[in-house]
């Protein structure tokens, strides 16, 4: 059949009583159906209204849950100081975790990226104003040195891998030399156990300690890429 199916009116008296029932019948169920559905709700709202307002109340209890972990995390690394005692006695993980907190504390937004393929980057941080840092960790024992290889890989990939404003190599030990002064030609900046101390125990900041530029003034990592 061409176009489809098509309603047709009645024809005649007896259709078009029919259809008058028909249509009567339709009201009457439907007018039914609401009064149903009206005399349900009207005696289960109370339920509803109770269990709205659990719910209500769960979430509510569980927006200030959070944040008070929120609150209670930032007031803790506010107040860090970690010691060069705790730090020796920490392993390579703890290390790069405590510096990720010490970023934290000076107002970066970091993240702990160390592992296999990190590219010469344990912890990454970006700063509204500063722009983003890499830190390379060297978790040494006591006495340890960090030599220029060091600085000549986080050199290279500061800026091409991570797009770094600012690269800085932390130990707990010390570093040789030629690697401090190849640092300071390149801009790699070095924080030793003295500068360490400075900045974990005595709370100064780092782009303080370290004098980091603004992010304003360009990077000489992001040029090099």
């Amino acid at each position: 059949m061409r176009g489809g199916w098509r309603l047709r009116r009645p024809h005649g008296t007896g259709e078009s009583a029919a259809a008058a029932v028909i249509a009567l019948a339709v009201l009457v169920m439907a007018a039914r159906m609401a009064t149903a559905a009206v005399d349900v709700l009207t005696h289960a709202w109370p339920g509803l209204l109770a269990l709205a307002l659990l719910v209500g109340a769960v979430a509510g209890w569980r927006i200030r849950q959070t944040a008070a972990v929120r609150l209670r995390d930032r007031a803790r690394l506010a107040a860090l100081h970690i010691t060069l005692v705790e730090f020796d006695a920490m392993d390579d993980r703890h290390f790069e975790h405590a510096l990720r907190d010490l970023l934290v504390r000076d107002g970066w937004s970091a993240r702990r990226v160390g592992g296999s393929g990190d590219q010469a980057a344990d912890v990454i941080g970006d700063h509204a104003g500063r722009g983003r840092i890499v830190v390379q960790a060297k978790h040494t024992r006591v006495g340890g040195k960090v030599g220029s290889s060091v600085m000549y890989a986080v050199k290279g990939t500061a800026g091409p891998a991570h797009r770094a404003d600012h690269a800085v190599v932390v130990t707990n030990g010390s570093f040789a030399r030629d690697a401090m002064a190849w640092g300071d030609r390149h801009a790699v900046h070095w924080v030793d156990r003295e500068r360490l101390r400075r900045w974990a125990e005595d709370g100064a900041a780092l782009h303080e300690l370290l004098d980091l530029p603004a992010r304003s003034r360009s990077s000489r990592f992001k040029r090099a890429a």
